[in-house]
């Protein structure tokens, strides 16, 4: 390609040459982008062959002529003389016996190499670039007439580069990937564990008493006769169609099953973490702040016991006291019923509360012993400004990890608080399920939790990046 041709290529146009050129560094994304574009690839390629002896030539040429330079000017000698002393150092240093054939081999190749660097680098100030398949492309890529024409057949190609331009994009795109992986992982591993569990799906859901024709039946009808492999595929296939099938117990479409429970575990755990984020933060902060004062050891004692206390006693505890003794809230969950969400919202909560507060306490007290806090005291500024506009911001990174992990257990079904006031929520559901064990159902439980708590760890990455900037500035460079 003339330097006419890319100088007046455009905006658009720097994006996917420099992408392409960024992601073929890179085995697997090189690989993937022939793949994404093999119709363009193949006419390309072609010509690359048809014109390879004519572009290949100027190169070619001042390689020569390079070499023959460094050559004549006895450099080539100086560095074999060089690389033999080092070679014959070496050797007596590690008490090696190698032949006088042998050292010699080393050095050539030793020799080679430098000639080739040197070589390529003289080269490179001519701005003479190696005629491969690949800057053949990259310069293609600088033509806008090629990209008009090539538009429809390299479609995937050019919409994975225009993907890969922004260091943002990608970032969540590779997460998107990862997280694929992930759930398919995780159902494998639950599918297996399933399959070479004792426990009988037939036996459990038609009784004792059924007969060895009817649970073969019910073996056919499911397919649990089939060898695993054929098991396996029938249960991941359906993940990527979003056709989960039907529960062994009530033949209830799973998809609908999980899509009616999601909006009653993700109200309690929203509120759960909005109470823990009101309560705990401001008192890990005043903890820090006021280190071994009577308001620290009361709060720390509070978040230890708040730690400490198992869910259900805490659950039985709250009915028995303000439901059946004060009459002030509901004992079970009730849907038209507000107040009845206030005592699974508070259990849940509470462990919640006390690892975040101790987890901002201990942030804390480890910024605001930095220099630069140390520095902005001495400089003049209240200790509210310091601690509101250098040290919160600072120690948010770890808060927000404990907050992210926590709130996706929560997610994925606090099993416990929602069987103690009878919530049907998630968690209930799966923990019903794997007692059966109904495979089907519990896959899809075990989807919607790893899609959870993936989709609930890219919300934490992407907050680390608008708290910390060194964070940003990674991502770019990365990107």
């Amino acid at each position: 390609m003339n330097q006419k041709g890319i100088t007046h290529s455009s905006k658009t146009t720097s994006i996917f040459d420099s992408t392409f050129k960024k992601l073929s560094n890179r085995r697997s994304y090189l690989m993937l982008l022939f793949i994404l574009g093999l119709p363009v690839h193949i006419v390309t390629f072609i010509l690359f062959h048809l014109k390879k002896e004519q572009y290949q030539q100027p190169y070619r040429k001042a390689y020569e002529i390079s070499k023959q330079e460094i050559v004549s000017k006895g450099h080539v000698e100086a560095w074999k003389q060089q690389f033999l002393e080092q070679e014959n150092r070496k050797a007596s240093f590690f008490h090696e016996s190698l032949s006088k054939e042998q050292i010699n081999k080393n050095v050539d190749l030793l020799v080679q190499e430098k000639l080739q660097k040197e070589v390529e680098k003289q080269v490179d100030l001519l701005g003479l670039e190696e005629y491969t398949y690949q800057n053949f492309f990259i310069h293609l890529l600088q033509n806008k007439k090629f990209l008009i024409v090539s538009a429809i057949p390299g479609l995937l190609m050019y919409s994975f580069l225009l993907l890969y331009s922004n260091p943002f994009v990608q970032f969540i795109f590779e997460r998107v990937i990862q997280t694929l992986f992930v759930i398919l992982g995780v159902a494998t591993l639950v599918f297996t564990i399933l399959y070479i569990s004792p426990l009988d799906p037939a036996r459990n859901i038609l009784g004792v008493e059924a007969t060895p024709e009817q649970i073969e039946n019910f073996n056919q009808l499911y397919g649990l006769d089939q060898p695993y492999f054929v098991q396996l595929w029938h249960s991941l296939s359906g993940l990527f169609t979003f056709d989960l099938g039907t529960s062994f117990a009530g033949k209830e479409d799973i998809m609908a099953s999980i899509a009616n429970k999601f909006p009653v575990t993700l109200e309690i755990a929203v509120f759960s973490l909005l109470m823990s984020i009101i309560i705990a933060i401001p008192v890990g902060i005043i903890s820090a702040i006021r280190p071994n004062s009577f308001l620290d050891y009361s709060f720390m004692i509070l978040a230890l016991i708040g730690l400490s206390i198992p869910a259900f006693w805490q659950g039985l505890i709250f009915i028995l006291t303000f439901s059946l003794e004060l009459n002030w809230f509901p004992a079970t969950y009730n849907p038209q019923n507000w107040l009845s969400l206030v005592l699974p919202v508070v259990v849940l909560g509470t462990s919640l509360t006390a690892s975040i507060a101790r987890m901002t306490r201990s942030s804390m007290l480890e910024v605001i012993h930095e220099d630069y806090i140390i520095t902005a005291k001495a400089k003049g500024l209240n200790e509210r400004k310091v601690v509101f506009q250098h040290a919160i911001r600072n120690a948010m990174i770890p808060i927000i990890t404990v907050i992210g992990l926590l709130f996706g257990g929560m997610l994925g079904g606090a099993s416990v608080t929602e069987k103690v006031f009878n919530i049907s929520g998630i968690g209930s559901y799966i923990v019903d399920k794997q007692f059966i064990p109904d495979i089907p159902a519990i896959l899809g439980g075990v989807v919607y939790i790893a899609i959870t708590i993936s989709i609930v760890n890219l919300i934490i990455d992407i907050t680390y990046a608008f708290f910390d900037p060194r964070i940003r500035s990674k991502m770019k460079k990365e990107g």
